[in-house]
């Protein structure tokens, strides 16, 4: 990642938000400033990770598909914004072991636990943020997007974090509480969504 990179891209593309899709975000305060941080988020646009990322207050890295790092220009952009490539089609022990790179130097790194853009909201979640936050202890801040799938009708796009979750410290976590801190996890994103929509109301 480079900083100054990330910030005058995070600044840009916040205005664009804010400009474009009067887009607003709540809940910036339950972001810790500093610390090891996983950031799960539900996805259902290409706009989820610059949209949210730009409003979480703290750089974040995103892990994102193979194949986006072989698009000229592209790739070497979100590479120097801190995103990592994971194979969606083969082990995630290298997306893993970045994220873990990342977190145990005080970094925060980006989850979307569907693993893919939820349109349908049909997609099972996957255990990655469970796992992570067990092998490194971080808490995982919730967030989520609302409208973003629908940025071509200029809708209002709005973004919210909820306070801080975290697995049990006393102990090693096993496959149940894994299990059970994703859907902790996915319930909270759900609360979140469902509050923006009472509040649009």
């Amino acid at each position: 990642m480079i900083p100054l990179l990330y910030d005058a891209a995070s600044t840009t593309i916040r205005t664009i938000m804010r400009v474009v899709w009067r887009a607003k975000a709540t809940g910036v305060e339950n972001v810790p400033k500093d610390g090891p941080l996983i950031v799960a988020c539900n996805h259902v646009s290409y706009l989820d990770p610059p949209g949210m990322g730009c409003f979480a207050g703290r750089r974040i890295s995103f892990m994102a598909k193979k194949e986006l790092f072989r698009i000229p220009v592209l790739g070497p952009g979100i590479a120097a914004v801190g995103a990592y490539p994971v194979d969606r089609k083969g082990s995630a022990r290298s997306a893993i072991k970045a994220s873990l790179e990342v977190l145990r130097a005080g970094g925060a790194v980006g989850i979307f636990p569907e693993g893919t853009r939820n349109l349908t909201g049909e997609v099972e979640p996957q255990g990655g943020a469970a796992l992570l936050a067990s092998l490194s202890k971080a808490p995982v801040v919730p967030a989520c997007i609302v409208g973003s799938d629908r940025a071509k009708q200029l809708s209002q796009i709005k973004v919210a974090f909820g306070p801080p979750l975290r697995l049990p410290a006393d102990r090693k976590a096993t496959h149940d509480d894994l299990s059970k801190f994703t859907t902790e996890i996915m319930s909270a994103i759900r609360a979140l969504s469902e509050k923006i929509e009472r509040d649009a109301h």
